[in-house]
């Protein structure tokens, strides 16, 4: 999946905030996201007046968690591998990694249980499908190491090529052996 510039705004925005543009009319939280601006949050009625044409994302609250409909990001992202939860009836992701319950176990090697666990390859968060991650935000992190790895292994081929070519060959010992009896040159009178 290439990362679309304004996904890290997605994550990283504070969402439900009181609409300082609309703080008093009803349903005035800043749940909404334009994918074209890609700035701060916003409530439904700068929607209809500053973000009419714009791709917009309406993030919604699950146990206190920023969520997206899948039906919604599935259209301008590739979330396969995201665990996705149903809430009210609809399927959704979180949009950030949660911390984990204080009192369970987690990660791979402490599952004393011989049901099949599936845990999220970023934060060892027990899954309950298998999925490779618990959240959009981890699937990123993921991603982006991913990217980190396979740059710094295209950098480190890349120098060696350029050292390849400035260095003399290498004799092996065999090759400095000398081969007959040693022959000394004259001494010079």
């Amino acid at each position: 999946m290439e990362e679309p510039k304004w996904l890290e705004a997605l994550l990283r925005t504070n969402y439900f905030n009181i609409c300082p543009r609309h703080c008093e009319t009803p349903r005035n939280e800043c749940n909404m996201f334009c994918l074209s601006c890609q700035n701060a949050a916003f409530c439904i009625y700068c929607r209809t007046s500053l973000h009419i044409d714009h791709p917009v994302l309406q993030i919604r609250r699950s146990s206190y968690h920023n969520v997206v409909r899948v039906s919604e990001i599935e259209k301008v992202l590739d979330i396969r591998g995201v665990q996705n939860y149903v809430i009210n009836s609809a399927r959704v992701l979180f949009l950030n990694e949660r911390p984990q319950p204080k009192n369970s176990s987690h990660g791979p090697t402490s599952s004393t249980t011989k049901t099949i666990s599936y845990f999220c390859e970023t934060c060892c968060r027990t899954l309950l499908d298998p999925a490779r991650f618990c959240s959009l935000g981890c699937k990123v992190e993921e991603m982006r190491k991913n990217k980190e790895d396979e740059e710094e292994r295209l950098r480190k081929e890349r120098q060696q090529e350029t050292h390849k070519g400035t260095h003399p060959p290498t004799h092996t010992s065999n090759s400095r052996r000398r081969k007959g009896t040693p022959h000394r040159a004259p001494f010079a009178s």
